[in-house]
């Protein structure tokens, strides 16, 4: 067996025995991607010696940005969250779309709020706006539901400074301003069609009625506020538009300059300090804690706990993106990375295509969209170091990755049975609408990649 072979074949049993740990055994991600990249060094030939030091360097290449990136972000949602902020953008949008065009205003509302709010929490924040909603209209929870998880799906992987789409950012090289600007353009229209077009047709074939009162409440778990006592659309959403525009300027300007069209000067050095994502950010988070603690009566202590709060949730999401770091480590010092870019090569399959097969694979088989772009993204980043991109088209890879990492969620993904739950759908209820939304996203987001890919 030639080298060549030998290493594809190493990376398959590798990639094996991730799905065996984490599916069979019930082992943590984290540390099924730990002992993977082991395995992976190890059968690869690599000196014994040199194992442990690639997964060290790894996990603190990755970490060193993206952890920053998460828990300042995480604490930045929990501060929204807390404070009635993303409650807040939702009341606001239905009010001014009215109750007739609910459905659109769900949508935006979806998509805003998941920037700095866990996917999860921001449905469970919302669901019993959707509750509310169907019970005053009469029609199916699905009606208003999908435009709002098409909203929150579509942020959660497509738009930094959510995890899955920083981390794949970061591992590829690819530039945070030119995935934000890129992921909400493909975003929003995939969002549309994923929820109010797809929702209008589901809910007249699935016509699901709002849970009883009591189980409203206890779901909600009396976190409803009333509407007076919410923070304003317009700081919230200041505050949330922030830290993007900032990335996003940068980004530009950066272009602008690569171009001949400006030179560097103070307005570049300002630029690239407050559009950096650790200062964009912070810049963010301390604009919450004033405008929506602070200035509306949190006290420092309860600051501090909402930070605490929020770095639980985060430290686990950091731990396993840490760990795909490590992987794609072991990918590029045992030589397999070469391997598999010549193999690519050979066949003529565009890296953009390839990153959606493998995220899709990985994400049909264990569930986890961010574990998926981890996986996908450590095993095309070394393959993309035989190709010379632009910005625009790593940006369009993490798009590619972030959609394959969205498509088909079932039984094995734990979002299915969170909607299940909360809307009160079957089994097979949840796979017609779900599901089918999710994979809409996908493959939405793919196709618009691939089709504007030709073009940069």
């Amino acid at each position: 067996m030639s080298e060549a072979s030998h290493l594809l074949l190493v990376t398959f049993l590798s990639i094996g025995l991730l799905l065996y740990l984490v599916l069979r055994v019930k082992l943590h991600p984290f540390l099924s991607l730990l002992i993977t990249a082991m395995f992976l060094g190890v059968t690869s030939g690599m000196p014994l010696s040199k194992v442990n030091t690639a997964i060290q360097n790894g996990l603190g290449g990755t970490l060193g940005f993206v952890a920053t990136v998460v828990g300042i972000g995480g604490i930045f949602g929990q501060i929204l969250e807390a404070s009635g902020g993303t409650e807040a953008i939702a009341r606001n949008l239905i009010r001014r779309f009215g109750k007739d065009k609910a459905h659109w205003s769900l949508v935006m509302a979806g998509f805003l709020i998941a920037i700095p709010v866990y996917f999860d929490v921001g449905f469970i924040i919302l669901v019993p706006v959707v509750y509310a909603l169907a019970k005053d209209t009469k029609r199916s929870t699905l009606f208003y539901a999908i435009p709002l998880l098409a909203g929150l799906a579509v942020t959660h992987t497509f738009v930094p400074p959510t995890p899955g789409p920083v981390a794949v950012a970061d591992m590829l090289g690819a530039d945070l301003g030119w995935v934000i600007l890129i992921g909400s353009l493909i975003g929003l229209p995939v969002a549309i069609l994923a929820g109010p077009v797809f929702g209008s047709y589901i809910s007249k074939k699935i016509d699901v009625a709002p849970p009883p009162k009591h189980m409203m409440e206890e779901l909600n778990n009396g976190t409803e506020q009333s509407e007076c006592s919410l923070p304003s659309f317009t700081a919230v959403a200041t505050i949330i538009g922030m830290p993007l525009l900032l990335m996003v300027v940068k980004s530009v300007i950066e272009l602008l300059i690569k171009l001949g069209y400006m030179q560097e000067g103070i307005a570049y050095d300002i630029s690239v300090f407050v559009g950096h994502p650790f200062t964009a950010l912070i810049i963010a988070t301390l604009m919450a804690a004033y405008f929506l603690g602070t200035r509306r009566g949190f006290t420092r202590k309860q600051l501090l706990d909402v930070s605490a709060k929020a770095l639980a949730p985060a430290g686990m999401i950091i731990l396993i993106i840490g760990s795909g770091g490590a992987f794609k480590e072991m990918l590029i010092q045992s030589g397999v990375g070469n391997v598999l870019a010549e193999g690519i090569s050979a066949t003529k399959l565009p890296p953009i295509v390839l990153a959606f097969i493998i995220a899709a694979a990985v994400r049909i088989t264990l569930g986890s969209a961010t574990v998926s772009m981890i996986t996908a993204a450590g095993i095309i980043g070394p393959i993309l170091e035989a190709y010379t991109l632009s910005e625009i088209h790593l940006a369009l890879i993490v798009i590619s990755i972030a959609s394959g990492a969205t498509i088909l969620s079932h039984v094995n993904d734990s979002g299915f049975w969170l909607v299940g739950k909360y809307l009160g759908l079957t089994e097979m209820q949840t796979l017609r609408s779900w599901t089918v939304m999710e994979t809409i996203i996908a493959l939405g987001g793919f196709g618009i990649a691939l089709l504007l890919s030709f073009f940069v």
